[in-house]
C-alpha cells in the first residue's frame, strides 16, 4: 500500500484524507494538535495521526518523508518550501494548493534532477479556476480563435439561506489569510491599459456584479493578474482581471477596518488590553464615547451600517484581548473566528465565474463558465471539498503513475486539467458553460 504524508489538519484537510484513504492509500496526518487530527480521520480506515511541528521537528520531517511516496502540504504557505526541499532530498513527489512562490519556483532544477514533481496551485482558487479557464482557452485556440478579454471572480460565502450576519461572510478558510489579502496591491489589464491599485485603495475599487439566481455581489481585484497572460498563453488579450467575490457591504467595511490599522501585523504588547482600549488608541480617543470616536475617525455617521458591523463584531467591547495575541491583525482574527462561524447544519457556498470575449475570423462570441457549489449540512464544507479534492485527485494520479511530469508545475496543461475536471464533475463539482454570438 502506497503512503501519503499530509502535513496539516486544518479546515480543508478532511476531504483530502478521506479521498485517499477510500482509494486505498495509507495517509499519515502530521499535525501539532493530535485531538484535531484524530477528529479528522474518524471513519477513515487507512489513516493515522502523528504529532508534528514543521517549525521544530526537522528530523521527524525527514523520517516521515523518507517512508512515504508523496507529500502534500496543507500548512500555511510559508512552510511549503521547507517541506518541498525534504521531498526533493528523498526523491518524493510533492503537492500543495498554494500559489507558486519565487522560492518554490527556484526549486525547479533540483526537482527535475531528483525526478520529482512539485505540483502547486491545485485547489480551487488557485486550481479549479486555472483548469476550467485553460480548458476553454485551449479549445478556442484549437479552433483558430483569440481570447480578447478574460475576467474571473471567485468567492467563498455563506449559502443564501444561511447568510445571517452583518458581514455576509463566515469562516470557511483561515481568516488571517482572508484579511491579509486585503493588504495586497492589485495589478491587472483592462481594455489594453495596465492598472495598478495600491493595497490601501483596494476596497475602494470594487464593482457590482449580478449573478443569475443569486443576486448582486461586490467584486474586487486580486493581486497580480498580469502574470496570467503568460501562464494562460493569451498574449492577444486586452483584458486580464482576476478578482474576489463578496456580499454587499464587505468592501466598505474592510476599507474602514484597514484605515483603522486593524490589519497591522507589527508585533506589539496587547497584554490585558481590551478591544475598546485598542480602538481608543487607534482613534487617539483617550476619553469620551468610543462609538463616537470611531465614527468620527472613519468619517461616518453613528448609525452607519459600518459602525454597526464593527460593534457587532466586538471591536468596541470592554473585553480583554486573549493572551498570546501580539498583533492587531490577530486580535481581529480572533473575533472573526468567534463571531463568523457556521452553526451546525449551515452550508457555505463557492461561486466561481469566468467571462471570455472571443474572436474568430468570421464571428465574435461571449463564453461564460460558472461554478456554484454548496457545502453538505453537518458534513464537509464546499470550501474544503473544492480546495482538497483537486489536489487529492492529482495525488492519486501521481501515485498511480498517470502523471509523468517533473519540476515545478501548476495544472494548466491538458494532461493535468482534463482528468481532474472530469473526476470532479463525477463528484458533483462542475462548471456550467454558455456560449453566445455577439
Amino acid at each position: 500500500m502506497k503512503k501519503v504524508l499530509c502535513l496539516g489538519a486544518g479546515l480543508v484537510a478532511r476531504p483530502y484524507i478521506q479521498y485517499l484513504s477510500d482509494n486505498g492509500f495509507h495517509v499519515f496526518v502530521a499535525s501539532r494538535t493530535k485531538s484535531k487530527a484524530e477528529h479528522l480521520i474518524d471513519g477513515c480506515e487507512n489513516a493515522e495521526v502523528i504529532v508534528f511541528n514543521i517549525v521544530t521537528d526537522d528530523a521527524l520531517l525527514d523520517e516521515l518523508t523518507a517512508k512515504t511516496d508523496l507529500v502534500c502540504s496543507l500548512l500555511p504557505y510559508v512552510h511549503h518550501v521547507k517541506a518541498a526541499k525534504a521531498a526533493i532530498k528523498h526523491k518524493k513527489h510533492f503537492c500543495t494548493t498554494s500559489y507558486i512562490s519565487a522560492e518554490m519556483k527556484a526549486l525547479e532544477g533540483d526537482a527535475k534532477k531528483a525526478g520529482v514533481l512539485l505540483l502547486n496551485e491545485c485547489g480551487v482558487d488557485p486550481g479549479i479556476d486555472h483548469m476550467s479557464a485553460m480548458r476553454i482557452i485551449d479549445q478556442v485556440h484549437s479552433k483558430g480563435g483569440k481570447v480578447k478579454s478574460f475576467t474571473s471572480v471567485t468567492g467563498g460565502l455563506p449559502a443564501p439561506d444561511d447568510n445571517n450576519n452583518p458581514y455576509g461572510y463566515k469562516v470557511s478558510w483561515t481568516p488571517r489569510g482572508v484579511l491579509l489579502a486585503g493588504r495586497n496591491d492589485a495589478h491587472f489589464l483592462r481594455d489594453g491599459k495596465e492598472v495598478l491599485i495600491r493595497g490601501g485603495d483596494l476596497f475602494h475599487n470594487y464593482e457590482l456584479m449580478e449573478m443569475s439566481g443569486l443576486g448582486t455581489f461586490e467584486a474586487y481585484p486580486n493581486r497580480d493578474s498580469m502574470s496570467y497572460i503568460e501562464i494562460y498563453n493569451i498574449p492577444e488579450t486586452e483584458t486580464m482581471l482576476r478578482g474576489t467575490l463578496r456580499n454587499i457591504g464587505w468592501c466598505e467595511t474592510l476599507d474602514k477596518i484597514a484605515s483603522l490599522g486593524l490589519l497591522d501585523v507589527e508585533e506589539r504588547s496587547l497584554t490585558n488590553m481590551t478591544y475598546a482600549a485598542m480602538m481608543r488608541n487607534l482613534t487617539s480617543a483617550r476619553t469620551g464615547d468610543i462609538r463616537t470616536a470611531v465614527a468620527k475617525f472613519c468619517g461616518i455617521a453613528e448609525n452607519h451600517p459600518i459602525l454597526k458591523r464593527l460593534e457587532w463584531l466586538g471591536l468596541l467591547d470592554e473585553v480583554i484581548i486573549p493572551s498570546g495575541i501580539t498583533t492587531r491583525l490577530d486580535a481581529l482574527c480572533h473575533l472573526f473566528e468567534q463571531k463568523l462561524q457556521y452553526a451546525p447544519g449551515e452550508r457555505d457556498m463557492l461561486v466561481m465565474h469566468h467571462e471570455f470575449m472571443v474572436e474568430y475570423k468570421d464571428k465574435k462570441q461571449k463564453i461564460t463558465s460558472t461554478l456554484i457549489d454548496y457545502g453538505i449540512p453537518n458534513g464537509d464544507s464546499s470550501m474544503s471539498r473544492t480546495v482538497a479534492l483537486p489536489v487529492a485527485i492529482a495525488s492519486r494520479m501521481i501515485l498511480e503513475g498517470k502523471i509523468k511530469l517533473t519540476g515545478v508545475h501548476r495544472p494548466v496543461i491538458p494532461s493535468l486539467y482534463d482528468p481532474i475536471l472530469q473526476e470532479l464533475a463525477g463528484l458533483g463539482i462542475s462548471l456550467e458553460e454558455h456560449v453566445s454570438d455577439l
